[in-house]
């Protein structure tokens, strides 16, 4: 297949370039630039992974350009053309809560998180019919995994942490972790995933998570396990207190019943560096 794939730069769409070429893909590549649209023209995929990622980021403006406004033109653009899309959402649309089902309830709490609801809401309540191409959405649970090192705070704890073990010999680790309890996700299983449902004729928005939990301070131990050190406990920022997620864990259910995969667990990831 001939894949066009935004964000090629990013944590995620590096990973999932190299791992489309070796399956025998032509990928293409683009990096965001302000009012221009890449032209899918000739493609069978575009996958959509461009976006301001920070969850943290307040300018609402920005935020909307560039996740919702070009994603809605992109959107329209593949459809002119009858060119399927998959995009990124994000697992932050469900909010602090303990359900996370495709079809709500949503809190988002973050400029981020409505950016990525709104074009899910969008999606959700159009006919699938009404377009000429496939579009699948995939609201991505905790990434983690190889090349996200520039993503700075923004990384996961399993790369922080590490880091933090292996230079300093001291994780931080932020108070009552062992009641933060989240679905991480390893990069490696999203590109397996992704590139099985190019070949499901299939639209929706689905899940994407390993479908199980763990906790920060589990984490931690298994980090402490492999490289030694100690860990401090720390207070929560107060720029990331109000919008924390202290539980999230994919209903994997819908994506189950078209994809089959076995997800690799944070330790064993650990222990396999």
């Amino acid at each position: 297949m001939k894949i066009l794939v935004t964000g090629n730069e990013g944590f995620i769409g590096k990973n999932l370039c190299e791992y489309l070429v070796k399956k025998g893909h032509e990928v293409i590549g683009y990096e965001y630039k302000p009012n221009v649209l890449p032209n899918p023209e000739g493609y069978d995929w575009v996958i959509h992974l461009g976006a301001i990622a920070s969850t943290t980021e307040k300018d609402v403006d920005k935020v909307l350009d560039q996740n919702f406004d070009f994603t809605m033109r992109l959107l329209q653009t593949c459809d002119h053309y009858g060119v399927n899309v998959q995009y990124a959402s994000s697992a932050s649309v469900y909010g602090n809560q303990k359900e996370f089902k495709e079809d709500g309830p949503f809190y988002p709490q973050s400029p981020y998180s409505w950016s990525k609801y709104l074009v899910d809401r969008f999606i959700m309540q159009a006919n699938p019919a009404e377009f000429k191409g496939l579009i699948q959405g995939f609201r991505y649970f905790n990434v983690y995994g190889q090349g996200e090192e520039h993503k700075g705070d923004q990384r996961s704890p399993i790369s922080k942490f590490t880091e933090q073990a292996i230079k300093n010999k001291k994780i931080k680790l932020f108070e009552n972790s062992n009641n933060y309890r989240r679905d991480f996700i390893w990069v490696g299983d999203i590109c397996n995933v992704q590139e099985q449902m190019l070949h499901k004729d299939i639209s929706g928005i689905f899940n994407l998570g390993s479908g199980k939990t763990v906790s920060f301070l589990d984490v931690a131990n298994s980090v402490k396990s492999k490289y030694g050190g100690e860990i401090e406990t720390i207070p929560i920022p107060e720029n990331i207190r109000s919008q924390y997620q202290e539980y999230t864990c994919a209903n994997m259910d819908k994506l189950n019943r078209i994809v089959r995969h076995t997800y690799k667990t944070v330790e064993e990831y650990i222990n396999e560096q």
